[in-house]
């Protein structure tokens, strides 16, 4: 996997990429990780990459025509004319939807394109592009930003699916709304703001790239985890096996596997119903409770809701 990122401030990556994981996944040879500068494609003395915003406010506006010249550059101009192409509507332009909410500015724009009912998944958000093989292999360029697709562990699959990732990182107030035309996907990691966009990109790759095969030392690391399963990953526990009159559950130094894999799933529902209600509520729509579970459930509703260390 070949992921790049380009942002005004691409030495911030370099703590992240060069130690642990991400690091063993570059010596590995599964991942290719570039950080470009996107002043390198400015031509002034001051190597601007903003300006000030239309129509007034405060803050700065990170402008279109480094960012277009820099894709050009790490893509090809015909991934660009591609983009617009499909922006302005034309024949022979790039169809896939891309996997962002639209702003307002979108949709009133004379060069913005309306999402088709087709491209919208059933929340409301507009649904993923087709992950066929095409779509897998050519460049995919990823932006964080407030108006993107919440990010969670199955968006990270859908990533880690990918051959070449760019991530285009803003800063100040934000990106020319036109820049989103190279939009492949806009994420969102909450309801929060952050100083730059490397921050956020940050963790959208570390969450893709320790889902490929051979990053992680276990086989099972990255599918035994909170959120996989659509639940929290039951409580861990290491020697000794009592600290400070704090002692491990007995179950797990039992031996008996049978009553360990029940007990882990117990207070994987048990610490989920406490803290996540609506991914219990999900997993139940989505039929993966069993009755066994539904049935444990039931015996927690009068419980407080704290953690239930004690059942077996």
């Amino acid at each position: 996997m070949l992921i790049e990122t380009l942002s005004t401030f691409p030495h911030m990556y370099d703590s992240v990429m060069g130690e642990s994981m991400m690091k063993r996944a570059q010596e590995k040879g599964i991942l290719e990780f570039r950080a470009h500068d996107l002043r390198d494609w400015t031509h002034d003395r001051h190597r601007t990459t903003d300006d000030d915003p239309y129509g007034g406010g405060a803050g700065l506006v990170m402008k279109c025509d480094p960012i277009f010249e820099a894709v050009e550059a790490i893509l090809g101009k015909d991934v660009v004319e591609a983009k617009l192409a499909a922006a302005k509507g034309e024949p022979g332009g790039d169809t896939g939807c891309p996997d962002r909410a639209s702003s307002a500015a979108n949709e009133t724009a004379q060069w913005a394109v309306s999402q088709s009912e087709d491209c919208l998944s059933e929340s409301g958000h507009p649904a993923a592009p087709p992950q066929g093989e095409s779509q897998q292999h050519r460049p995919q360029i990823v932006f964080l930003a407030p108006q993107g697709r919440p990010f969670d562990d199955a968006y990270a699959d859908k990533l880690a699916a990918a051959d070449h990732l760019l991530f285009i990182c803003g800063h100040y107030e934000g990106i020319d709304e036109r820049v989103y035309t190279l939009a492949d996907h806009v994420i969102s990691l909450g309801d929060y703001v952050l100083t730059s966009g490397e921050l956020a990109s940050m963790v959208v790759i570390d969450a893709a790239v320790r889902k490929l095969p051979g990053v992680l030392g276990a086989a099972e690391g990255p599918v035994d985890e909170s959120f996989t399963s659509g639940l929290l990953e039951y409580p861990q526990y290491t020697r000794p096996a009592d600290f400070r009159g704090m002692a491990v559950p007995e179950v797990l130094t039992s031996g008996n596997h049978a009553a360990i894999a029940r007990w882990r799933r117990e207070q994987s529902l048990a610490r989920t119903a406490a803290a996540r209600p609506d991914l219990i509520a999900a997993a139940e729509a989505a039929g993966r409770l069993t009755p066994a579970d539904q049935k444990f459930l039931k015996l927690l509703e009068p419980a407080s809701t704290g953690a239930v260390e004690g059942v077996s």
